[in-house]
């Protein structure tokens, strides 16, 4: 069981030599989906149908995307793939399945090959019940760390998972860390951050205007995203107000988190099997996030 949970899958498609790559999540039918965004440079896809002011209820795959919004193109594939799986709406005119998707930006070069439809569809045909690497894999694969003092004293970020558990409650969660701030230990000690001497000025001490200066205009080039699965039941509105105090897990973990550059975004996604309170979840959700973000840089 991928992340915890029965008859999760999870999938990557990895491209090492343009540093970038995809990671799917496919939740069983009748899965319910939330998102909450925190960071103030996001890329994301069905954000507004998955987010408290949307209609949207189930959800039948979530997409992690390296390459910026150009991998926002690989959820196509992933659409197409549950479509011929039957993973959908059941309309009478079509199946219509509802994919969301969250981007990194790890693009270091104008002439980067972009994931496409075809990557997004390998990630799904990939995908098994165990749980998905940790490291420089999947989404994973171009992410960095530590940029408040420059993306030249980065430091490697990654793709992570965590699973935690309170008797039968399970919440798992696969993040990718391609955070402008340093990733945290338990203690507050920098377990992987910027390279960077305490004497040089790093933001917020100085303008993020600054830090563009030192980066040539990529200092958006960052963010948190993942996705959380739990066995509990929950309604719509208790599933996104769960996705948004998951992002307590990010603060445990990164700093500074939810910055204006930073594009976070946690979805979840509910398979309604056994009853719990939503604010037992969201424990266990910003626990399994801040533990996903050690394990990508661990």
């Amino acid at each position: 069981m991928a992340l915890g949970i029965d008859d999760v899958k999870v999938g990557c498609w990895t491209d090492e030599k343009n540093a970038t790559g995809i990671t799917v999540v496919l939740p069983p039918k009748g899965s319910l989906g939330a998102i909450a965004v925190r960071g103030g440079a996001p890329g994301t896809r069905e954000a507004a149908a998955l987010g408290p002011d949307g209609s949207g209820v189930e959800c039948h795959a979530v997409v992690l995307c390296g390459n910026s919004v150009f991998g926002l193109a690989a959820a196509d594939g992933v659409v197409q793939w549950c479509v011929e799986q039957g993973r959908g709406l059941e309309l009478a005119s079509a199946i219509v399945p509802v994919v969301g998707a969250a981007v990194v930006f790890d693009i270091t070069g104008p002439d980067n090959a972009r994931p496409g439809p075809e990557a997004g569809r390998q990630a799904c045909e990939s995908a098994t019940s165990f749980d998905p690497e940790s490291g420089r894999v999947g989404v994973g694969r171009g992410c960095t760390v530590g940029k408040a003092a420059g993306r030249s004293y980065s430091s490697p970020g990654g793709q992570g998972m965590s699973v935690v558990r309170s008797g039968d409650l399970v919440v798992g969660a696969v993040v990718a860390v391609n955070a402008f701030g340093d990733v945290l230990n338990q203690d507050g000690t920098i377990l992987a951050g910027s390279r960077a001497s305490s004497e040089e000025p790093r933001y917020p001490y100085v303008s993020i205007e600054e830090v563009a200066a030192w980066e040539a205009g990529e200092e958006k080039a960052n963010t948190t995203i993942g996705c959380l699965v739990t066995n509990a039941r929950l309604t719509k509105p208790e599933a996104c107000r769960v996705a948004d105090l998951a992002h307590t897990g990010i603060a445990r973990a990164v700093d500074p988190p939810h910055t204006s550059v930073d594009g976070d975004a946690i979805f979840l996604l509910a398979t309604h099997e056994i009853e719990a309170t939503p604010d037992h979840v969201a424990a266990l959700s910003a626990e399994a996030i801040s533990g996903a973000i050690r394990n990508a840089v661990s």
